[in-house]
């Protein structure tokens, strides 16, 4: 019975203890960091656009390089 109980304690002291530790070491509240996630994932999908555009825009310059050369 001791040894659970030793466990419990330990089980409860340790959640305890993490869960301030969380919270004063939480670079940013909820709010904040869904806000910097949101414009974090809006740069990232504009700079896959602007990857993809430069991309389509090399390969038609080969293709019509490729088309001019068989005539």
């Amino acid at each position: 019975m001791r040894k659970i109980l030793a466990f419990l304690d330990g089980l409860l002291t340790g959640a305890v203890v993490g869960g301030v530790l969380a919270l004063l070491f939480t670079p940013a509240s909820g709010l904040e960091l869904k806000q910097q996630l949101k414009d974090y994932k809006e740069h990232l999908v504009e700079e896959g656009k602007n990857a993809a555009t430069a991309r389509r825009q090399e390969m038609e310059k080969e293709l019509l390089a490729l088309k001019k050369g068989k005539q």
